[in-house]
């Protein structure tokens, strides 16, 4: 069963620079909708989901269970602010986040313990980007 997404995530995913074989991160997934069809267009890339909310990761692997199965997408239940690469888990070519109060202004307090997570979660040329309903916004992390 294909789940239906909203025009509003799928014009989000849509404007994504991505690319087959490409690492991603997702900030804030919720269900799982966005890495689900993420997953698809990076084919043999990964895609790690993470949210702050048990029942959001609860939800995104009941729904995901296909293509979980692949190793291509794994969710992880952890705050972006405190987020760390796992051990052995390689960098990210792009991070995402829609509606993520940690990135878009909302929680300036802990908005820059998230972009010093991010940095370090982020290959050198790795690139944010933030839902602003236009439909995305790029954010740079380093000096360029």
């Amino acid at each position: 069963m294909v789940q239906r997404i909203s025009n509003r995530i799928a014009s989000f995913i849509d404007a994504l620079p991505l690319a087959p074989g490409q690492r991603v991160l997702e900030i804030g997934c919720g269900p799982g909708v966005a890495a689900r069809a993420v997953s698809r267009r990076v084919g043999s890339g990964f895609v790690l989901a993470i949210d702050r909310s048990a029942k959001a990761i609860e939800s995104a692997v009941a729904g995901s269970k296909a293509e979980i199965a692949t190793g291509r997408l794994r969710f992880l239940r952890v705050a972006i602010e405190d987020f760390a690469l796992p051990p052995g888990e390689e960098p990210f070519d792009i991070a995402f986040a829609m509606r993520v109060g940690a990135l878009d202004g909302r929680h300036p307090d802990i908005e820059q313990r998230a972009l010093e997570r991010l940095r370090a979660a982020l290959k050198p040329s790795g690139r944010l980007f933030i839902d602003t309903r236009h439909p995305l916004r790029e954010i740079w992390l380093r000096g360029r």
